[in-house]
């Protein structure tokens, strides 16, 4: 509600700000959340840019500047065992990381939205089935049904994407549902309703916007994950294949140099660390940010 105001005999009408202003004035008080999104932007960024950004290629290979310290001339975070660009490939990586964050998400996001609302929405024989389904999804680990569906479709960076993102279904699929059967009760519902809206106007134009909120804290934490899961996989030699300058590749690669060549190692563990951490704060703020008990 817009109140008025009285000054120097004018009044002043003073409007209420939007939800969005609102939430973007939320998201710069929260300390955590901005330095997440600072962590994000800047991962994205070096990623869009890498070309542009790298001082060489990601996959040269000088067998004469092999495992050079970091500071060394011509390179800034050294070499690998193979004498490629550390920096280099730690950019590109990041490119590559970003890509499969947002790919699983994606996939898992889609699918899983499109569970939920038919069949909160629906109910019924249809209901109890795929639930009982997505139940027997989640008795898996998570890490586990992501490596057997690895396993199944062959190791490679595009089906560590597929299968993280099935992986992830489940999540988003009960999301939605629950938030489905709280909304299909609501007056607005039953209004459209007995004003003829088709079923498929009711649950993705009119129920489904109004079930985004916890999905998009969902999705923030999701990216994360899905990154350090595409590292794990890698690491186990079910995710990128040599030479993609991948971070959970690189150290796999490289794990012998951890006594002798601790920056091989070490750069693509931090790389993978601060940028899980990114989405992590980001998400934990977005949360706290849209949920209105939490942010009283």
């Amino acid at each position: 509600m817009n109140e008025s105001l009285v000054q120097n005999g004018n009044i002043i009408e003073v409007k209420d700000p939007t939800p969005f202003q609102e939430s973007l004035h939320n998201l710069k008080q929260n300390r955590a959340a901005v330095a997440g999104l600072v962590i994000i932007a800047l991962f994205l960024l070096v990623g869009i840019f890498a070309p542009l950004l790298s001082p060489k290629s990601p996959y040269d290979q000088i067998i004469a500047d092999r495992t050079l310290p970091p500071f060394s001339p011509g390179y800034f975070l050294g070499t690998d065992d193979l004498g490629r660009d550390m920096l280099s490939r730690l950019m590109y990586g990041a490119r590559i990381s970003m890509v499969i964050g947002v790919v699983s998400v994606g996939i898992a996001m889609g699918f899983g939205m499109l569970i939920g609302v038919t069949s909160g929405y629906i109910g019924g024989l249809y209901d109890k089935i795929v639930m009982r389904l997505i139940d027997i999804m989640l008795a898996f680990p998570y890490i586990l049904l992501t490596i057997v569906i690895v396993a199944v479709l062959g190791p490679s960076l595009f089906n560590a994407m597929v299968a993280i993102g099935i992986s992830q279904i489940p999540r988003y699929a009960r999301l939605v549902r629950a938030s489905v059967l709280a909304e299909k009760e609501n007056d607005y519902v039953t209004a459209e309703r007995s004003l003829g809206a088709s079923p498929f106007s009711l649950m993705f134009l009119s129920i489904l916007p109004n079930c985004l909120a916890p999905v998009s804290v969902q999705a923030t934490l999701g990216v994360g994950e899905a990154i350090l899961s595409s590292a794990a996989l890698s690491f186990l030699g079910l995710g990128a294949q040599p030479p993609t300058p991948e971070w959970g590749l690189m150290i796999a690669s490289s794990r012998e140099f951890i006594t002798n060549a601790w920056w091989i190692v070490t750069f693509p563990g931090l790389a993978t660390l601060f940028a899980v951490l990114g989405f992590n704060l980001f998400g934990d703020g977005l949360r706290d940010i849209l949920d209105p008990k939490l942010r009283d």
